[in-house]
């Protein structure tokens, strides 16, 4: 064991006796008491010295016998504790790429406090590897979820959408001004490529085409198909149980979910008839919409809104893919311009709604 005090967590003490880990409430840990001499260990515990090198520090400098296993499992019990051996085979392989590693580093950071067990940043990073995703639309919104998801770590980003790259795709962290012009397929697949900080794990012939999709993400050029799915699109996802989740930008609002775990939450279907519910004149509305929208050559999104949804439905999915549900499960967050204040929206299921979400009880289909 080289165990290794979490380096994403800074460091400072309370008083005299009290350690703090961390500054902000959401992750921050109070270790005490801890005595001055007990304290000087903890810089030594930087994965780079095993249990009997750290054994025969502290007793040269008079510390007893005891007091360095004491403080480590202490700070194992806190969860601040790392080991740079932990992780198993995959975290293994991991750190033989130390250049993926150095583009992870931020992300191990970030994985080491969700993950609080050593070695739970790299099992993390491996884990997200191993993950296949769907990107649908590589506009303004869905070329940043691309990028994000593949530079965080996802194994295998796939982004389906057709026609060829326009100037109004471009965007920063999304495709770029010399993707004008190419099939938006490959221009979006050049993207995941440049993005990834390693090549994805090959898959033999004899293994198939892969593992299957882990998630959908569906962030269309028409910002309309978000805000008003479309139920026989996501028929196929809800017969196949395949998670999904909505964002996209529509005139000047943004919005980020619902994300919809078939057959437990409300989908696609459950919001277009509670609509139809609360405004009769609804169908006949968003025909005329879909209609316009087909004919319009461009349409509105706010660049600084796109970056935004795309960043939080990206985090969403990330935390959605390392086995936390995001809070756009079974809501929508919408925020418009110019205030750009976030508001949730439960999406229910409706009770008529084939994907039979409403049969669950509400508590076991949020989990």
């Amino acid at each position: 064991m080289y165990p290794k005090v979490k380096p994403a967590l800074a460091r400072a003490w309370r008083d005299l006796q009290t350690v703090q880990f961390g500054v902000t409430p959401a992750h921050a840990v109070v270790l005490g008491p801890v005595d001055t001499a007990t304290g000087s260990l903890i810089d030594r515990i930087d994965g780079t010295r095993g249990m009997e090198l750290l054994r025969a520090e502290a007793a040269a400098v008079g510390l007893p016998e005891g007091q360095v296993d004491t403080l480590v499992r202490r700070l194992a019990a806190a969860g601040l504790l790392d080991d740079a051996t932990a992780g198993g085979p995959r975290a293994q392989a991991l750190r033989k790429r130390p250049e993926a590693l150095e583009r992870l580093g931020p992300d191990l950071g970030s994985l080491s406090l969700v993950h609080r067990e050593p070695g739970g940043d790299l099992r993390g990073v491996a884990a997200r590897r191993a993950i296949r995703v769907q990107v649908r639309g590589s506009g303004r919104v869905g070329g940043m979820i691309a990028g994000v998801l593949a530079g965080a770590g996802v194994g295998r980003v796939e982004v389906l959408d057709g026609g060829r790259v326009e100037p109004a795709d471009v965007a920063p962290g999304g495709l770029g001004p010399g993707s004008v012009g190419r099939l938006r397929a490959e221009a979006a697949a050049g993207l995941v490529r440049e993005s990834a900080p390693a090549r994805p794990p090959r898959t033999t012939e004899h293994e198939g085409p892969g593992p299957a999709v882990s998630l959908v993400v569906v962030a269309p050029r028409d910002g309309l198909q978000a805000w008003a799915p479309d139920p026989g699109t996501a028929a196929d996802w809800i017969a196949t149980g395949t998670p999904h989740l909505y964002a996209g930008v529509l005139e000047g609002t943004g919005l980020v979910g619902p994300l919809v775990l078939p057959g437990a939450t409300g989908c696609a279907g459950c919001m277009e008839r509670a609509r139809v519910e609360a405004d009769p004149a609804w169908p006949r509305m968003l025909v005329q919409w879909r209609s316009a929208h087909r004919r319009r050559a461009t349409a509105a999104c706010d660049l600084g809104l796109a970056t935004a949804v795309a960043g939080l439905a990206a985090a969403h999915a990330l935390s959605f893919l390392d086995g936390e549900l995001p809070a756009s499960t079974a809501s929508r967050w919408e925020a418009a311009l110019p205030a750009v204040h976030w508001e949730q929206t439960a999406v229910r299921p409706h009770p008529d709604c084939p994907c039979a979400a409403a049969r669950v009880p509400a508590e076991q289909g949020a989990r």
